[in-house]
């Protein structure tokens, strides 16, 4: 059946549709309260003059459809659709990081507590999200030293021999050696955690005070002390959140910049009434985001005229009517607080779609949304988005708590959207004008991309480097605050592997380094550990940590082709940073820094192979020997080249005669 055939038989119910090209891959995902009229649409003949609807159309071989009972589930379809398929002419969200959630693994025997920005259906519980994102860190690292559960990687379903440092400074209840703890005072202990999370201060310090007392009529008086501690620990906290809620509404406040065909959002996030943190999102090359002053926006759905006074409109202006440019400049390039450059006029951007793919990318299917959301433009489903999220967060039986997506004309709300607005042109310049990065802010960025447990200040890399087997060599390379420090740079020649094994390379060299490391007592270990290769290299490496006994440090690697980081600990979640982003740019470089110094040392080494060759061929001359005229002449040409006097400063006469008469002859 072809195409326009298809669409007749359609139903007319809501529904999501999927287009597809020859090759069977999906092109675009809509949704639409009437599917044949929406389907139908994109062969309307004035839809040809959109240049986006026209690509779409010639490349469309087929369309697939879902029906649904109503619009709110076709918005959720719709956006788990795209979230799966990216299609190509869909808005998509490339930057998906999220905020941390502290994760309690209930599934495992001995559970542990995690950093993550996964959430996964594996029995664990979620809490979060966490703003900013080093506040999921010192939550973990509260509950290291307070309730003494750990977040390490050790293997908990065997008994070591004995326990690692985090057990002898009190961090760690010790349940990898047997009899250091018992499974009942760790559920215990377990069970604080989760009501801990859960913020439920109150039955946790009831439960505590009634273990105290018993501590103390049992005359365990150091364990009633830890309770003690535990329970101030606890008020504090309770204490400070009840200050927090009572100082405002949580709220998410956009601002964007459009110039060029690229775009930048800043989005705020505000809590309790204060701002907490920022995230700045981009995209590049966006000729599906612009239409052509006379046609249809390429945002407007199909059959949708986008007016000329809404082509024109400024995404800041209070009363939403174009802005003006400053006397004496040019109004071409005139930008308003908290908008984007005016377009050309053959040239618009139109925002309203936009938001409307981006609110519910990162919205839809998350445990939390704040009551408030703050765009600058107002579009097409805005109200039943409203309805979904909050249907969303209603549990069995409770009332949905609404949440308001807002457009504010004018006032203080208006004030916050203009506030991100400038920001996002201050984001808009830092990445594609090509400033250079604050040094700072990178380490920022490097920390909270790999979930670094601190600033990194040092991170060393290893590469290992062969030719078919033959001399193989590795690398060590320092970056150290902000800038490579070649003095600590080191070479290692692998002597216990033969052939081509990267995997027991990379585990030698990393032994090597760090069991070095911890003789010198003195040294720290690095912030990161960062090896050049894939999942492979990974795990040799972390077997080498592992068998030294050194536990929790940070190690990543990055795969050369896809440049994909992953990081130990969650290798099912690789990190696909930006190829604009400088953390991206900063690894890359070390990684490459690695490679040209392991490169270098492996080319010398065959350099001095081949031309030792020809001497340990003369005989009465050997290994040692031979080592001593090359380092003593430099090269076989100016052994050859040299008299009798000469080699006899360096070999015995015997040997200077039988290397004068090899090369005679």
């Amino acid at each position: 059946m072809d195409l326009p055939a298809k669409i007749r038989t359609i139903p007319t119910e809501p529904g999501v549709y999927l287009y597809k090209n020859a090759e069977g891959e999906v092109i675009y995902v809509g949704k639409a309260k009437n599917l044949r009229s929406r389907v139908a649409s994109y062969f309307h003949e004035g839809r040809w003059e959109d240049a986006k609807t026209g690509t779409l159309v010639r490349e469309a071989a087929d369309v697939e459809y879902i029906v649904v009972a109503n619009n709110k589930e076709a918005l959720a379809l719709e956006n788990n659709l795209i979230k799966q398929r990216k299609p190509r002419f869909n808005i998509l969200l490339r930057d998906d990081k999220t905020y941390p959630y502290v994760k309690l693994t209930l599934g495992e025997r001995w559970p542990r507590v995690y950093v993550t920005r996964r959430l996964r259906k594996d029995g664990s519980e979620y809490y979060g999200p966490y703003f900013p994102a080093n506040l999921a860190y010192r939550i973990t690292d509260l509950i290291h030293r307070n309730f003494l559960i750990p977040s390490c990687k050790v293997d908990l379903t065997r008994f070591h021999p004995r326990p690692c440092l985090q057990y002898y400074i009190k961090r760690c209840l010790g349940p990898c050696v047997k009899e250091l703890t018992t499974p009942d005072v760790y559920q215990e202990a377990v069970r604080d955690v989760k009501l801990f999370l859960e913020g439920r201060p109150t039955d946790l310090s009831r439960s505590l005070h009634a273990r105290m007392e018993q501590a103390a009529a049992a005359e365990e008086y150091e364990r009633a002390a830890r309770y003690r501690d535990l329970i101030s620990t606890v008020e504090q906290l309770q204490e400070r959140q009840r200050i927090a809620a009572a100082e405002g509404d949580d709220a998410d406040v956009f601002g964007y910049h459009y110039e060029n065909a690229m775009l930048a959002v800043n989005l705020f996030h505000m809590r309790g009434g204060k701002m907490v943190d920022r995230r700045e999102f981009f995209w590049e090359d966006l000729p599906e985001f612009i239409t052509d002053h006379v046609g249809t926006g390429a945002f407007a759905r199909p059959g949708e005229q986008s007016s000329p006074a809404h082509l024109a409109v400024s995404a800041d202006a209070p009363n939403l009517t174009p802005s003006r440019a400053p006397l004496g400049k040019d109004p071409s390039t005139s930008l308003r607080a908290g908008s984007r450059m005016r377009p050309s006029p053959h040239e618009q951007f139109h925002p309203g779609e936009f938001f409307s793919a981006l609110l519910k990318q990162l919205y839809i299917g998350q445990p939390y949304v704040p009551r408030n959301l703050y765009v600058p433009v107002d579009f097409e489903d805005r109200e039943e988005l409203e309805d979904l999220l909050a249907e969303q967060h209603a549990g069995e039986g409770a009332r949905a708590t609404r949440v308001h997506i807002l457009v504010p004309q004018r006032g203080d709300k208006r004030s916050l959207i203009d506030l991100a607005g400038n920001n996002a042109k201050q984001s808009y310049d830092q990445r594609f004008r090509v400033l250079k990065p604050n040094a700072r802010r990178i380490q920022e960025e490097l920390q909270e991309a790999l979930s670094l447990p601190e600033l990194p200040k040092r991170i060393e890399c290893f590469d290992i480097s062969h030719i078919q087997g033959a001399e193989t060599v590795a690398s060590m390379v320092v970056w150290e605050d902000g800038k490579m420090k070649k003095s600590d740079y080191r070479k290692f020649i692998i002597r216990t592997v033969e052939g081509v094994d990267d995997f027991a390379s990379m585990r030698e060299v990393v032994t090597r380094r760090y069991k070095r490391l911890l003789h010198e007592e003195k040294k720290p270990m690095p912030s990161l550990v960062l090896i050049d290769g894939g999942l492979g290299q990974l795990h040799a490496g972390a077997e080498a940590l592992e068998s030294l006994e050194i536990i929790n440090q940070p190690l990543a690697a990055i795969a050369k082709r896809e440049e994909i980081l992953y990081v130990y600990g969650q290798e099912r979640d690789p990190i696909a940073l930006d190829h604009h982003s400088p953390v991206l740019h900063l690894i890359q470089m070390i990684r490459d820094e690695a490679h040209r110094f392991a490169v270098t040392f492996h080319r010398k080494r065959r350099q001095m192979r081949d031309r030792s060759t020809e001497l340990l061929e003369i005989p009465g001359v050997g290994a040692s020997t031979t080592r001593r005229l090359l380092e003593h002449f430099g090269s076989v040409q100016a052994v050859k080249q040299a008299d009798a006097a000469a080699l006899s400063a360096v070999v015995t006469r015997a040997q200077a005669e039988a290397i004068q008469n090899h090369f005679r002859k």
